[in-house]
């Protein structure tokens, strides 16, 4: 980078600055639209490193702050560290010699069991592979099928579930439940860079992506060789997910499916079990052969999409059927919950709620399309009552917590034959005179996020 740009991308990164919505996508691709124009002047890699779309990428990359790569530089220390060393970055980069670093293995335990295991890049590298998405997010959009909803500008997982419901409301009440074993690490080389080079010309720009593709991956100070995959937890993985499932999208186009895909998740609906059956045969076959991809025969199957989830959500089985949350989301939820409260009984309740409050509005903000609302009602008494548990168990002495019921608002004689019933914590958290005492009011007092007001109020908005 030249003195005049490091200045001002320096200048620009000290100023203020996982995708229901798609406003921040929509400002992204009006300036890789500029972007694109000085693609087809100067060259892409030329446009990767123009100033503008540096400035952008620069801000999402702080934006979204996370772990600092091996080599150890966290969001505070970046901008120093480009200030010195981007110079020569920005020209290795245009010469075609840029090598990236190895990426930090983390394993992220699966709520069904097992591992995911994420590559966490350099800061450096994610400045670098979200500048190149955002060249690149503009050249493949057009070719995208209309049916993914994942990863993309305007499009979102919530449009995808009202589709998948659309698609069942016509008739289509069988579902294709398509599980892709392990793809992002059996995602062929020679098979993306091949889809790449139909629309890049820039030589270096598809060298680049290959020798991030091969970057090795680190773990305990080793480093291990790819040949095969994409890491997860870089800007660029998502949108190559994308250009190479374009070919089951086509496919399935082609054969006239109605689907709904959302990155590696893929469900396609259908009228009878017998036409379901021979499409996951036939799926089978064309992802083995065109694509070297394998289907998870285990978590695959042909249902009724109401014995099935997508996204988080499920449907109902009437006629005209209802979103409603999956079974398993409100026990990963419950699993959360669980966590944050572990121990809370040391704590001021004020504290255990400030912690739950950011759990408890990302969740009601996702699954504001439910429209069965009893499952949320559920959880939010569930909620209050392991708060009353807390309570119970710090007050400790019967003597106390006659006190603190009398406080609350209830008789002398009620509340010590209640402190002293000699009953457990759980029992009597749920127990009428807690309940009267500590009721949804106190919680709110407190400041305690309500899960069914909350999707209720975001459905008004909406």
């Amino acid at each position: 980078m030249k003195a005049e740009d490091s200045r001002s991308v320096n200048a620009h990164a000290v100023e203020p600055g996982r995708n229901p919505g798609g406003a921040e996508c929509g400002g992204e691709a009006a300036a890789t639209t500029r972007m694109r124009t000085k693609a087809e002047l100067n060259g892409l890699m030329e446009a990767v490193c123009e100033r503008g779309n540096l400035w952008l990428a620069y801000e999402r990359v702080i934006k979204n702050k996370g772990a600092a790569g091996v080599d150890g530089i966290g969001v505070s220390a970046f901008k120093d560290h480009l200030k010195q060393h981007w110079p020569t970055i920005k020209a290795n980069l245009l010469a075609g010699g840029y090598i990236p670093s190895p990426v930090r293995r983390v394993d992220i335990p699966k709520p069904q069991g097992g591992v995911r295991t994420l590559g966490i890049p350099t800061l450096t590298d994610r400045l670098i592979q979200q500048a190149l998405h955002q060249v690149l997010s503009p050249i493949f959009e057009p070719i995208f099928s209309a049916s993914s909803y994942g990863f993309r500008p305007g499009r979102n997982a919530h449009q995808a579930v009202l589709a998948a419901q659309r698609y069942v409301a016509e008739g289509r009440r069988v579902v294709v439940d398509l599980d892709l074993e392990k793809f992002f690490d059996r995602v062929d080389h020679d098979l993306l860079l091949g889809r790449l080079g139909q629309k890049i010309g820039d030589r270096r720009v598809l060298q680049l992506i290959r020798r991030y593709l091969q970057a090795g991956m680190m773990a305990e100070g080793l480093v291990s060789p790819r040949t095969e995959g994409t890491p997860q937890g870089g800007p660029l993985s998502p949108l190559l997910s994308n250009i190479l499932l374009t070919d089951l999208d086509r496919e399935l186009e082609r054969r006239g499916h109605a689907f709904c895909r959302y990155a590696d998740d893929c469900n396609i609906y259908v009228r009878s079990q017998r036409a379901g059956e021979r499409v996951l045969a036939s799926l089978t076959r064309f992802l083995t052969q065109r694509l070297k991809l394998k289907v998870n025969v285990a978590k695959s199957a042909v249902a009724r999409p109401w014995e099935r989830k997508f996204l988080g959500y499920s449907l109902t089985w009437h006629k005209a059927p209802r979103r409603r949350i999956a079974p398993s989301s409100l026990q990963r939820l419950e699993r959360r919950v669980r966590a944050v409260l572990k121990g809370a009984s040391g704590r001021r309740l004020t504290n255990t709620i400030r912690d739950l409050n950011p759990i408890l509005r990302g969740w009601a903000a996702y699954f504001k399309l439910t429209e069965t609302k009893r499952a949320v009602e559920v959880l939010d008494g569930w909620l209050r009552r392991r708060l009353r548990c807390i309570l119970w168990r710090q007050w400790k002495r019967p003597y106390t917590r006659a006190r603190n019921l009398m406080k609350a608002g209830l008789t002398e004689a009620r509340a010590f034959r209640s402190a002293f019933n000699q009953r457990g914590p759980w029992w009597n958290s749920g127990a009428s005179h807690m309940n009267q005492a500590f009721r949804k009011s106190y919680f709110d007092r407190l400041g305690l996020v309500s899960l069914l007001d909350t999707v209720r109020r975001l459905q008004c908005v909406s």
